[in-house]
């Protein structure tokens, strides 16, 4: 069996895709490998890029969008790896990150998954792993429940000695046993974009599988730059995985609470943009944006949350 297989999904990010391949092949040596591409109908010319430069990369061609956790598992599905490797196409695997990760698992079998420590260009610190969606976590401030309950929510600014284990990682840079995989199934495709990792480590652990972090490996990740190209129709897919994750995974009590709580705030926060932006004479370009945001967002809660709105509007379009 080859150790290990790299899954990349791509949508329109051909420059980062290629340096993202560079660094997979420049870290891997010594490492039995078979690296798959899963481009989601991009109009970059990523695709033709990594044929033409990478020709032993497996490559799946989407005519379309399909998200993120369908095209993993089309990737996943081809994988012959001991362990699957997701990663990003903005990130960046430095030095001997793959086999610290490799080695970590070797000699940790409840290890199901693992990730190591985001950091971006400047070298500062990304959060690389969370707790699993609470209605504290949703509801409330959470930079503030990591200051005050740091073992409860423990956050980036903490200093681990070694390796620990976590609720969830943030699926940039996620290594996956293959047992586990099989254990608990793929990821759930109900999730477009946002928290598909977050449900996937809930059920390696509820099957017994422990989710690890390693401070010491280091993942450049220069953060979401496929979301940030629609921010609006980003944010509606981050509440509609919201809704989803507490829909599969928490109480009928909990569901209502988090869709009331999430309307009332985000109501309050369309209402202070638009005091701030009538005060400033929609001079204040920043809060601005910030409105249209909302209004879209409050506009989609208030037609019943449309299927076809967000980043699988995309998807339809090209269809």
């Amino acid at each position: 069996m080859t150790e290990l297989s790299v899954i990349i999904v791509s949508y329109n990010t051909k420059d980062l895709l290629l340096e993202c391949l560079t660094s997979v092949f420049g870290s891997s040596s010594g490492i039995s490998c078979d690296v798959h591409v899963v481009d989601n109908g991009s109009e970059d010319g990523s695709a033709d890029a990594v044929a033409q430069g990478f020709p032993n990369v497996r490559l799946i061609r989407n005519p379309d969008n399909r998200g993120f956790a369908r095209a993993c598992n089309q990737g996943l599905r081809e994988a012959q790896g001991k362990y699957l490797l997701l990663l990003n196409s903005d990130a960046k695997i430095k030095s001997e990150a793959l086999h610290e990760m490799i080695a970590f698992m070797d000699k940790t079998p409840d290890a199901g998954a693992v990730g190591g420590q985001l950091i971006r260009e400047d070298g500062s610190l990304q959060n690389s792993f969370d707790n699993f969606p609470d209605l504290c976590t949703e509801l409330l401030n959470k930079s503030l429940l990591k200051l005050l309950f740091p073992k409860r929510y423990p956050g980036k600014h903490l200093k681990f000695a070694g390796p620990v284990p976590v609720e969830s990682l943030i699926g940039a840079c996620m290594m996956v046993r293959r047992e586990a995989m099989e254990a608990v199934g793929m990821l759930n495709e109900g999730y477009f974009f946002f928290l598909e990792e977050t449900d996937w480590c809930l059920r390696m652990q509820e099957r017994g599988w422990k989710i690890y972090f390693l401070p010491h490996v280091r993942i450049l990740h220069l953060q979401g730059k496929s979301a940030a190209r629609d921010i609006a129709a980003s944010r509606i897919e981050f509440y509609r995985s919201r809704y989803r994750f507490f829909s599969l995974h928490r109480s009928l009590t909990s569901r209502l609470i988090l869709r009331a709580g999430l309307f009332l705030n985000l109501c309050i926060e369309t209402l202070y943009s638009l005091l701030i932006s009538l005060i400033s004479g929609f001079a204040y370009h920043k809060e601005v944006s910030r409105l249209r945001v909302r209004l879209k967002l409050l506009a989609w809660h208030l037609l019943g949350c449309p299927d076809h709105w967000g980043l699988r509007r995309q998807r339809r379009r090209q269809q």
